[in-house]
This record gives structure tokens, C-alpha cells and sequence, in this order.
């Protein structure tokens, strides 16, 4: 865990924080987490006062995209690489949002399909390609994730039908299924989960000790869950195939 999101999380949970508990915490100097509390204060996680810091996101809320775009990037990009195996030249694939479906994104940028990104990251990294058709949807870009919901989100998908959906999620378990932090975008999921003939959840390992706020959809809706994981015996007895990267 990068020390930036330790901090995040630590002070989320606690409320707020002193400087000399966050440098015990990490094992860090004080310098050195005066330093990333203002960091981490211009990006709106939380707010300074002398001596500490105190926390702006909800216990339960997702970390900003800023902090979770580094985090484990190995393993991000080989569920990317696992998924874009799975896809074949010619189909049509609508793009979750998400650091790990960005990572997919990228590695569609030269492949001979049709691909409608959810999220503004996605669509700026496919933008330049020669080979894609890229499809934009309409809808409200969220703040920093760039994740894209709204009515004009559900329309775009709800007019058309796609061969796979490649989603994300922050919780997936055999018992309460794929869950996310956001109700808009567990609805825009949801959506892109309908459109579909077939559904790959990307999900790295961390994912899978984890259930947030909003149930997007149960397990069975899934056709393959693709992830680092040493193992996922409760998905495969739940009947999904599981795809190691």
C-alpha cells in the first residue's frame, strides 16, 4: 500500500490525525507527511490544521482516482492483458470505468474493434487510435474519476447492444455479488451489464475481501471474472469462470 493511501485511509477512519501519529503510523519523518498532507489537501481528500489533519471523504467512500492510478500497476496490467486476450478482433465492447479498465483501454488502443469507453480517461487514451471505432456516450463526468453517469449514460447504453462489457468494481464476493461505492455508477454498470452478450468483470485481488455500499449485480451475471488472486474457490463454486493473471 503506497503510503499516501495509508494515510488516507487512516485518517478516514480515525476522523483526523496529528502529524507525529501519521509519521509513527508509516514510519515516515514529519517533514515527509506535512508534505504529503498537502498533497493529498489539494486533491480534496482532506483538510489541514496545525498540527494534523482531518478527514473529507466518508468511511466507506472510494479513494480518489489520483491515488488508486499507481496503485498495484503490475497486477492491474495483467488482468488487462488476461482480458484483452479474452477479446476478439470485430466485436463491440463497452469500457467500464476505473484504473484497471483504463489499463485495458490502452491495451485496445491498435485493435480492430468497436469500443465505447465510460469513462473520459478511456476515451482520451483511445482517442488517437486508427484501427478503433470509438463510440463517446453522453452523461456527467465525475469529478477526478471522470467516470461517466447520468441519464444521457444510461441511453447511450441502453440504445445499443454490445458483444462483451468489460466492468470494474470496488467489491466482488460470491455472496453479495459485484457492489460499488457509487449508486450512479452501480446504475450505469448495471446498464452496461444488460447490454452485453457477455460479461468480464476485472478485478484485482484486493477487490475480493471486499463488499461496498451499492449491489450492482449478483455473480451469476458474470461470464468470467479475470484477476490476480491466488484463489477464487468461492466465484468457481458459484459457477463463474476465473481467469488467473
Amino acid at each position: 500500500m503506497s503510503r499516501l493511501k495509508q494515510i488516507t485511509e487512516a485518517v478516514r477512519d480515525a476522523g483526523s490525525l496529528g502529524v507525529a501519529d501519521l509519521a509513527s503510523l508509516t514510519g515516515a519523518s514529519e517533514m515527509t507527511i506535512r508534505r504529503d498532507l498537502e498533497v493529498l489537501a489539494a486533491q480534496g481528500v482532506l483538510e489541514r490544521y496545525r498540527g494534523g489533519a482531518r478527514s473529507l471523504l466518508l468511511r466507506g467512500s472510494e479513494p480518489p482516482f489520483s491515488l488508486r492510478s499507481d496503485e498495484n500497476m503490475a497486477a492491474k496490467r495483467r488482468i488487462a492483458a488476461a482480458v484483452a486476450a479474452l477479446i476478439a478482433d470485430g466485436e463491440s465492447v463497452v469500457l467500464d470505468s476505473g484504473t484497471t479498465c483504463l489499463e485495458v483501454a490502452r491495451l485496445l488502443h491498435d485493435r480492430r474493434l468497436t469500443v465505447m469507453p465510460l469513462s473520459l480517461h478511456a476515451v482520451n487514451a483511445l482517442s488517437s487510435s486508427s484501427t478503433l471505432t470509438l463510440l463517446v456516450p453522453g452523461g456527467r463526468p465525475r469529478p477526478g474519476e471522470l467516470a461517466l453517469t447520468g441519464p444521457l449514460t444510461l441511453a447511450s447504453l441502453q440504445a445499443l447492444r454490445f458483444d462483451t462489457a468489460v466492468i470494474g468494481c470496488c467489491g466482488l464476493s460470491a455472496e453479495h455479488g459485484l457492489t460499488a461505492f457509487d449508486l450512479e455508477d452501480a446504475s450505469v454498470k448495471r446498464a452496461a451489464i444488460t447490454s452485453a452478450h457477455r460479461v468480464i468483470a476485472a478485478v484485482d485481488a484486493s477487490k475480493l475481501t471486499r463488499t461496498a455500499l451499492a449491489h450492482v449485480a449478483p455473480v451469476s451475471s458474470l461470464d468470467a471474472v479475470v484477476t490476480d488472486a491466488d484463489s477464487a474457490e468461492a466465484l468457481t463454486a458459484a459457477g463463474v469462470a476465473v481467469v488467473t493473471a
